[in-house]
């Protein structure tokens, strides 16, 4: 079965970095309506552990839900923008793992970034993404941690690590690396 994105594009005006993931997981795993919206995922953690000095900050524990609010203004204020590159997917197994996962339709990348004019950095939260940017852009997938240039249109594309739970690395090291993404593109903690 083919499934469309649910959620629209967040570009915030004077976007500087565009983060990509793959593809939502299913609607039952959602804690929100809004991009990493499922609980185990470490995104949201890794953005409050790097902002705020506290992997919670963005989680209600209470409520069991994300701090959308706080999210959005966090992400309008620091100029981050996020979208997936899958824009159509075909599931090949009952489950939110990239490796069953089939990009039918891939996101029109550079659409997005005509609509945030001030991003010159993209980056993928895993491997499958970076696959996805590296074909719509021509450049090579960069190496975990890395970044490579896209000197036609200016744009540095990185390879951040998965933040599934899957991926074997403890939080505080993928937040480092998100850090040195945001520090590059001139987004300060």
């Amino acid at each position: 079965m083919l499934e469309s994105h649910p959620f629209p594009p967040y570009l915030p005006d004077g976007a500087k970095v565009l983060i990509m993931g793959t593809f939502p997981p299913q609607p039952h795993r959602w804690a929100m309506e809004f991009y990493y919206p499922n609980r185990t995922n470490d995104f949201w953690k890794i953005m409050g552990l790097i902002f705020y000095g506290d992997p919670g900050r963005l989680y209600d524990t209470g409520t069991r839900s994300f701090r959308l609010g706080l999210i959005k203004q966090l992400l309008d204020e620091k100029g981050i923008a996020l979208h997936d590159t899958g824009h159509e997917i075909r599931r090949l197994k009952d489950n939110a793992s990239d490796k069953y996962l089939e990009i039918v339709t891939p996101v029109p990348l550079f659409d997005l970034l005509a609509r945030i004019p001030e991003c010159h950095t993209i980056a993928s939260t895993g491997e499958k993404a970076a696959g996805v940017i590296a074909g719509l852009t021509g450049t090579e997938i960069p190496r975990m941690g890395h970044m490579v240039t896209d000197t036609v249109r200016h744009l540095d594309i990185w390879r951040m690590p998965s933040t599934s739970r899957a991926y074997p690395l403890p939080l505080e090291s993928k937040a480092a690396y998100y850090a040195t993404l945001f520090q590059a593109a001139g987004i300060e903690p």
